[in-house]
């Protein structure tokens, strides 16, 4: 066992010492040390507050909490045939010095240790003396967050009803005072302990806040109540306790999602039927229009559907359009699907029936890769069409246009020509594509999804033109119906550029089983690079507008729609390099990415475009690891860059913590010397500094790489950046005594 300094000052043990050292004390959690902590208990005892990092079960130190350190403790330990070090015996010395002191206390703990106890259980074993701190200290303490919760709230989470109980009587601990809480790998902001509690399943801990006197219909920031957390995970008993000791049924989250939809969705019965019984309103809508009966069709629960429709399910649209029975087609719940059509009492009409059978069919197409069972359902809604008896029949709509994405597709008319389609599976795929765009709409989601589905699958199998033109049909859908910016608009966008750095990449490759992949040509990349530039301005003007909207969030999403469209133009700027790049195309590639630069555009932090392409930022462009992997070969592109600067990108350009694209570049570990070297060349000063002091050399240093290794200072450092140095270092007054031109000079030195 390690043991580290510990810094006494006046027989006490001081919070500045301990906080920076770490820790003090690593002791083993066996049945050996078990009379060791019957001292503990000692009224008389003079205590340490020190920090341990203890040694779980399985044997991994992972916990950092507060515990009382008693000198006849560590002797009993000792004693116990514990090895100490000389760090330790030298402790223990010191402590034993402090026995004539009457209390030895950390009062400015830091509240981070309190709550990793709360994580970990720490209460019955390794009780804390918090009863002998004053109210507003132990009131702090117990209050107090890291990383955004309370001890209370991470106790309440991780089910340790005795911590909770100990905080709650004891210490007084706020009940309703929200924190932040992970479940599945999502982080529930401003949720109270009942919500953590009712939420993780832990029943006891539920009725201690309750009989605490805990808010059963509190929310967290999303408006999600303890009930709804209880109904989402399925535990009856808490629904049930909750319900019975004063729960609102009927709130809603923010997305207006009520307890009976969240229950139907997740397909858990026996709540639902609770609910049920206590009258809940079965065709409340969502914000988005949708009901309960939309959301058990999505799930598939055929039992929960039958009881929804005797409490008086009624078969509403949502704002898509899409009703119960067009869910249930798209998720592919045939089972759902028969039980609507084959319904009495005129649930459904007959063009409904028609439209779900057709949508199943093209969800079988795409979804399951069951030709021959789509064809047996668009056959089925081919004789709904045209019944056998007196009514009147249902022709396909005539109006339908072409799309040269689906190949000009048109929907058969009658049941010969629905069997010719299955000699052609690719007829199949696009008569799937044409129903699903008829029926749904170029505004749902799924509409875009299989059709950049299926261009995915052309790609793969190395028909990367018929792959093109379904995303650009895609791409023209979202844009035409979606608001700027939209993450799916982003995502389609996203895929463009995947798409052409696989193929740049592929041409330096041997063929793979034969496949050869064309080039990518400037025709190929300008249309996408258009349209990405297009959303960028878009997001401008939504920025400029007057509509009221999250403006960081927005700054968010146009940087990352910058990033994809920096990732385009460097693509463009290596077809410069082709030696087959005449002098038409190169034309074409400065005009387009001109259009880049002179939108002047400032995102996050008030970076330029210049900024982004030479900053870190670009590799993070969505987010994600997806975007690091692939961006991280055209990070400060040295082409791209150098092709922004010949455009008249300013190199001294700031940001709003005084940076420019230099400083940005020289914080990239390695430093890319190219794109350092066309800056310079290009006019950026080697000595500007930034808000905080810090020249680019400076920021190499930082990083352990040096200036002088990629380029010579001296090459680029000018008098007048000399004389602004010195005039800046040794404070000399220059107001009223150099031209005012040169003020800007001296202050950015």
């Amino acid at each position: 066992m390690q043991l580290e300094r510990l810094g006494l000052r006046n027989g006490c043990v001081t919070s500045e010492r301990v906080c920076s050292l770490q820790c003090c004390i690593r002791f083993v959690r066996e049945r050996t040390c078990a009379r060791a902590y019957r001292y503990q208990y000692s009224v008389n005892c003079h205590v340490a507050f020190v920090y341990s990092n203890v040694i779980m079960s399985n044997g991994v130190w992972d916990l950092m909490d507060l515990m009382p350190v008693k000198c006849r403790w560590i002797e009993r330990l000792r004693r116990c045939g514990k090895t100490l070090l000389r760090r330790q015996r030298r402790l223990i010395r010191r402590l034993k010095k402090c026995r004539k002191n009457k209390d030895v206390y950390c009062r400015d703990i830091e509240p981070g240790i309190l709550t990793k106890a709360a994580d970990n259980a720490h209460c019955e074993r390794d009780p804390m003396y918090l009863h002998s701190w004053r109210s507003d200290e132990l009131s702090m303490l117990v209050g107090a967050k890291v990383t955004g919760a309370t001890p209370l709230v991470i106790a309440c989470r991780n089910g340790h009803y005795d911590v909770a109980e100990y905080l709650i009587e004891r210490c007084k601990a706020d009940i309703e005072q929200p924190g932040s809480v992970t479940f599945d790998g999502e982080t529930i902001e401003g949720a109270p302990p009942l919500w953590c509690a009712a939420a993780a399943g832990h029943m006891p801990l539920v009725r201690l806040l309750v009989r605490a006197g805990a808010n059963v219909n509190s929310t967290t920031r999303t408006h999600s109540t303890p009930l709804r957390a209880a109904c989402f995970d399925g535990h009856y008993d808490i629904v049930k306790f909750l319900v019975e000791n004063g729960a609102d049924i009927e709130i809603a989250n923010r997305h207006g999602h009520t307890c009976l939809m969240i229950a139907c969705y997740k397909g858990h019965i026996q709540i639902a039927k609770y609910l049920l019984s206590l009258n809940a309103d079965v065709n409340r809508k969502s914000v988005k229009g949708n009901t309960a009966l939309h959301d058990c069709a999505e799930s598939g629960s055929l039992h929960i559907l039958k009881m929804l429709l005797a409490h008086g399910a009624t078969m509403d649209v949502d704002s898509y359009g899409m009703t119960p029975l067009l869910a249930a087609s798209v998720t592919g719940h045939t089972h759902i699907v028969e039980l609507l059509i084959n319904i009495e009492h005129g649930l459904v009409t007959r063009q409904e029936r028609i439209d779900a059978l057709e949508l199943l069919g093209a969800t079988y197409v795409d979804k399951r890769r069951d030709m021959v069972g789509a064809l047996a359902l668009w056959k089925r809604a081919m004789a709904y069409r045209f019944p056998d008896d007196d009514r009147e029949p249902i022709p396909k709509p005539k109006d339908v246009p072409r799309i040269e994405a689906y190949e000009y597709a048109v929907e058969p008319g009658d049941a010969r020509q629905l069997e010719e389609l299955l000699a052609d599976p690719d007829a199949m795929r696009m008569q799937a594509l044409v129903i699903r765009e008829r029926i749904l709409g170029p505004a749902h989601p799924d509409t875009s999804y299989y059709v950049r589905y299926r261009g995915a699958v052309y790609a793969d199998a190395g028909r990367f033109g018929r792959c093109r033109t379904l995303w650009h049909h895609a791409l023209d859908m979202q844009r035409a119906v979606l608001p700027p910016l939209s993450p799916l608009t982003q995502s389609s966008l996203y895929s463009f550029a995947e798409l052409f750095s696989y193929m740049l990449a592929e041409r330096t490759r041997p063929p793979l089983r034969g496949r050869i992949v064309p080039p990518v040509t400037f025709e190929d990349i300008d249309p996408v690079f258009v349209k990405a530039l297009s959303e960028i301005h878009r997001g401008m003007e939504l920025l400029e507008s007057k509509l009221t909207i999250d403006r960081e969030q927005t700054l968010v999403t146009l940087q990352r729609v910058l990033v994809i469209s920096l990732h385009l133009a460097a693509l463009m700027a290596r077809l410069l390099e082709e030696p087959g790049c005449t002098d038409d195309v190169s034309r074409k590639i400065h005009k387009a990415v001109y259009s880049l630069v002179k939108l002047d555009i400032k995102v996050r932090q008030g970076r330029s475009a210049l900024h982004v392409a030479c900053s870190s930022e670009a590799s993070r462009g969505r987010g994600g690891a997806e975007a690091a992997s692939s961006w991280t070969a055209e990070a400060a592109c040295p082409a791209l860059v150098a092709l922004m600067l010949r455009l008249g990108a300013s190199p001294d350009v700031r940001d709003a913590d005084g940076n420019t694209p230099l400083h940005l570049v020289c914080k990239l570990n390695p430093c890319p010397a190219e794109v350092v070297r066309e800056l310079l060349s290009h006019g950026a000063h080697i000595d500007t500094v930034n808000y905080e002091g810090q020249t680019p050399e400076e920021i190499l240093k930082s990083t352990q790489q040096t200036l002088s290794s990629i380029v010579n200072p001296l090459k680029y450092t000018t008098l007048k950046c000399l004389a602004a140095r010195t005039v800046k270092n040794y404070k000399l007054p220059y107001r009223h005594v150099v031209p005012q031109c040169l003020h800007s000079t001296i202050i950015t030195h």
